[in-house]
């Protein structure tokens, strides 16, 4: 069976390859983005897109600095969508699925708060402020969508 540490690395890198596809797609969705309010939309990808890199330096951090672990440079799957409200509608969904996997490390880390004993504090407010990141993007994008 795996140590603490261990899981929450393999969590941590697994976040760190979704944060670098969200920050690839959303870049890559700006330039797909055309018509009539389409330069408020991709102002809003290109910002969402630098709040993932941050959040990928802040996973590196804590995975290398922190659990002393290795950083993974690996990257998940990214979603292709063309017309605006598909390029809207897959990255609120990616960024629901991002909310969902990150309170799944959340509950891990509060779960293991005891085995964390120089960690948790930093572990559990970084995790923590990267899920508030991440439904401030899922508003931001609804709101977009008119929904």
């Amino acid at each position: 069976m795996k140590n603490v540490k261990a899981e929450l690395i393999e969590m941590l890198n697994k976040a760190l390859g979704l944060e670098h596809a969200a920050r690839i797609q959303y870049l890559a969705h700006a330039e797909l983005i055309k018509g009539l309010g389409a330069e408020k939309i991709i102002e809003r990808l290109k910002e969402i897109a630098s709040d993932e890199e941050k959040h990928e330096g802040k996973l590196r951090n804590l995975i290398g600095n922190f659990l002393d672990g290795e950083p993974a440079m690996k990257i998940a799957e990214t979603h292709r969508a063309k017309e605006t409200k598909a390029i809207l509608e897959v990255n609120r969904k990616g960024e629901k699925d991002a909310i969902d996997f990150y309170k799944q490390i959340y509950r891990k880390v509060v779960a293991s708060k005891e085995a964390l004993q120089y960690e948790f504090e930093t572990l559990e407010h970084e995790v923590r402020h990267i899920i508030i990141d991440e439904q401030e993007h899922v508003t931001e994008l609804s709101v977009l969508l008119g929904k």
